[in-house]
């Protein structure tokens, strides 16, 4: 089980598509790892970002080990990979953890065309 943050719906490759692609709001998903070290210094960042921008935007995990699909469907090959999906497509990727400040100025432009 990952380092679930607070807020922060996990998803599988099972109910990627559904909670994901389909979503009304942008999704920033977070590919994570329960080994991964700089992914438990994000799950506060995370947690603090689906509360204040809850109408914005939809903050899920997915387990890359667990999940081997759609890691490799989008070619995540590090942890932790932050993905922007909108409208069913990727539209930003970022690779390692960032302050919750870099990260959110780095959405301004996924949050501007809401």
């Amino acid at each position: 089980m990952i380092h679930a943050a607070e807020g922060v719906a996990e998803v599988t490759d099972t109910t990627f598509d559904a909670e994901v692609l389909a979503a009304d709001l942008p999704v920033l998903v977070e590919f994570t790892a329960d080994w991964c070290g700089p992914c438990r210094q994000l799950a506060p960042v995370l947690s603090a970002i689906a509360v204040e921008e809850a109408g914005r935007v939809k903050v899920v995990q997915i387990d890359v080990d667990h999940n081997p699909g759609i890691a490799s469907r989008y070619a995540v090959l590090a942890t932790p990979t932050l993905m922007v999906f909108r409208s069913g497509e990727p539209v930003k990727s970022m690779v390692g953890a960032r302050p919750k400040r870099r990260l959110l100025q780095e959405l301004e432009d996924v949050f501007e065309t809401v």
